[in-house]
């Protein structure tokens, strides 16, 4: 079936209507192009998507993207019709719609699922956070990747497991953001042609016609990049869309993107192809001249006609219904001739630590001279690697620098046409790859992503993305601060730290010896919902001897006491380090010592692990009674006064560093043991009132 029957119509006008009341009632919104897509939307998902809305978390379901994600009431619409059911947070199902139709009469309101833009974990059946224009798309790489990853570990003769499609709707923002670029070049080299990219090409942006700004051959950019291109000379043919859409499954070898000709708030007498209908509402006479236009009754809000549901669930969802029930079999079957393949899919879809993974983490010895955090990381990723087969990642070009290969047998490089591998090459696109790190994250496989920490801000908004949809990306961060030497301070991380601490739900981590990057290691393993930052030195740290400090285990609590006062004695200044700054306050704390005055070492790799701690705890590391502190830190000091006070001293970067061999730059800096002692000797005569005005050691 290709041509549109009245009950077809009659389905996708009511995708339009209830778009323009939702946006209408919520004096806000984008009725434009849910109105234009509207067919576009309705062929996918009635004919074409392999999806069961009574279980919307099936793992081999085709996953479909908004990536025009202001065009978020098209998504709620066809969640509505087609009956999706809700399911919590642990990914129980509950029964109760997704979205209802008293959501959608509270577009936009404060706890309806129906927010502004599509949230993942907020609304089942949204399968990414959309919004950030070019994400989605980039995002649906990785979701292909994860795709192809899965059947090539898991699938067997007679038991294809995963095969499902990945599509993914944007516009002319999408592919105006550099990221689209990014993802699009990633995903014609890796020849993905389970991928889709349904481009409507309205031609209007917020500020007018897309002409001001926008000239690119879309379709000569995209052959360009190993694509296959398709075309559908307007947006409300429905044979022409289903033609695209079979072409696009019978293409083999090149992913594939449909460039949909459409008229923005298509049915509306005064403001079809006009801008002023991308970001605001029609207006009450405009909707009843359009309503007027579809037939429609034109005082009657929120109308869903009888048959409509109903007509979805003969198709969309008894075709879903059918897909799902024997992919259940097939499971079955499968776990009785494959267990520990079955195994590892539950465990994967559950997000559990694999058994056996702690015991296989190593111990380092003490060592003077140490190592760099980064090669201890890297040879703790290859126990984790081999423990959680799931596990794969990559760089952004820099795996020898960051230390992020997975080396051990089998683990291969993901390549086109060899899905199998665990190293994932990205090239040179940060943000692509973070996009695809989230991809991958929503298909429950666990990813990281590596670079330098200096390059995390090519990669933000993905990083952001991350913690918004509580996704457990491993970020690795190498390359830390001034560390790097004569590379400069175009290399030097000064305000990066600072940023990452500032994005909620992101877990940073610094840890300062290698055994502090084990115990971190061992907490990442286990997070379902958290991201994490792992910021890791390129220059050796001593790996300190435990037999003399505390145990590094204190590292999976946020920060712990390293070294004491001398027993007995009262700690009279606290100093605080983290990363390659710890060993200053180590040998600071050995200077006082001499010099018979008491202080306190306290590692604090993780500032976030430290908050989640019970008070009890946060008061016994660190006593409010003991006011003189000092943090060390080779970032900027930002958010440091919430832990030394606000006379307390921080020693910290205040400039943009410099090209110079990594000793002369911790000299010109301030970054030496004598001026952490002298920090902490100020900090006690300030304490004692000796000293008055404000602190040398401060901004």
């Amino acid at each position: 079936m290709s041509k549109a029957t009245p009950l077809d119509q009659l389905c996708i006008d009511t995708l339009r209507t209830l778009a323009m009341d939702a946006v209408q009632a919520a004096k806000s919104g984008h009725p434009g192009t849910p109105m234009a897509l509207a067919p576009v939307g309705y062929c996918l998902w009635q004919r074409f998507l392999r999806y069961d809305p009574q279980d919307p978390i099936w793992p081999n379901r085709d996953r479909f993207v908004l990536s025009v994600g202001h065009a978020s009431m098209l998504l709620y619409g066809l969640l509505h019709l087609a009956g999706v059911k809700a399911v919590n947070a642990e990914y129980e199902q509950v029964g109760s719609p997704s979205v209802s139709l008293d959501d959608i009469r509270n577009f936009r309101q404060l706890d309806s699922k129906t927010p502004g833009h599509p949230e993942y974990r907020w609304t089942s059946g949204v399968e990414c956070t959309t919004g950030p224009l070019g994400t989605g798309n980039a995002t649906s790489v990785g979701m292909a990747i994860a795709s192809r990853w899965l059947a090539a570990r898991y699938n067997r003769p007679d038991f294809t497991l995963f095969d499902y499609d990945v599509y993914s709707l944007c516009g002319d923002g999408d592919l105006m953001e550099g990221v689209c670029s990014e993802a699009a070049s990633l995903a014609g080299h890796l020849r993905l042609d389970n991928l889709c990219w349904l481009y409507d090409n309205n031609r209007i942006t917020i500020e007018g016609a897309t002409g001001l700004s926008f000239s690119d051959d879309v379709a000569t950019r995209f052959v360009g990049y190993g694509w296959n291109v398709l075309r559908v000379a307007d947006a409300n043919d429905l044979e022409m869309l289903s033609r695209a859409l079979r072409t696009f499954r019978a293409t083999t070898g090149r992913p594939t993107l449909i460039i949909v000709d459409s008229q923005i708030a298509w049915g509306a007498p005064n403001l079809q192809g006009k801008a002023k209908a991308h970001g605001e509402p029609l207006g009450e006479e405009e909707i009843r001249r359009t309503k007027r236009f579809y037939g429609w009754p034109e005082d009657e809000k929120f109308r869903v006609p009888d048959g409509v549901r109903e007509h979805f669930a003969a198709e969309m969802g008894k075709r879903g219904a059918t897909l799902r029930s024997d992919w259940l079999e097939l499971f079955d079957r499968y776990r009785e001739r494959f267990p520990a393949e079955a195994e590892e899919i539950v465990r994967m879809q559950r997000r559990e630590v694999p058994a056996g993974l702690d015991a296989e983490l190593p111990t380092f010895p003490a060592d003077a001279k140490g190592m760099a955090t980064r090669v201890a990381s890297g040879q703790v990723l290859q126990k984790v690697g081999e423990k959680m087969p799931w596990l794969l990642g990559g760089s952004a070009d820099l795996a020898p620098s960051t230390k992020t290969l997975l080396g051990f047998p089998g683990a291969g490089d993901f390549l086109a046409g060899q899905w199998d591998g665990r190293n994932l090459r990205y090239g040179i696109r940060e943000f692509a790859m973070g996009c695809a790190s989230n991809g991958l994250a929503l298909s429950k496989l666990r990813a990281y992503a590596s670079t330098f920490l200096i390059f995390s801000d090519f990669a933000r908004g993905a990083i952001r993305l991350s913690a918004l949809m509580e996704l457990p990306v491993i970020w690795i961060f190498t390359h830390d601060s001034i560390g790097v030497g004569e590379d400069g301070p175009t290399h030097q991380p000064v305000e990066q730290l600072a940023s990452l601490r500032a994005i909620p739900g992101l877990v940073v981590m610094r840890p300062a010896d290698a055994n502090e990057v084990v115990e971190c290691w061992r907490v990442i393993a286990s997070l379902r919902h958290e991201p994490v930052a792992l910021v890791l030195t390129r220059q050796d740290v001593p790996t300190l001897d435990r037999s003399r400090y505390a145990s590094a285990a204190g590292a999976a609590r946020g920060a712990y006491v390293l070294a004491d006062a001398a027993p007995g004695q009262k700690p009279e200044v606290i100093l605080i380090g983290t990363g390659s700054e710890l060993q200053l306050c180590v040998a600071a704390h050995e200077e006082l010592a001499a010099a018979g005055i008491h202080s306190r070492v306290v590692s604090m790799p993780s500032w976030e692990l430290f908050e989640q701690q019970e008070e009890a705890w946060r008061d016994e590391v660190l006593p409010p009674d003991v006011i003189a502190r000092v943090a060390v830190e080779q970032g900027a000091t930002q958010g440091w006064a919430h832990y030394v006070g606000n006379k307390g001293a921080v020693i910290g970067m205040h400039t943009f560093g410099a090209s110079a061999p990594l000793a002369e730059l911790r000299h010109k800096f301030g970054f030496t043991p004598e001026r952490v002692a002298d920090a902490a000797r100020e900090q006690i005569a300030r304490a004692r009132g000796e000293l008055q005005g404000p602190p040398r050691f401060r901004d």
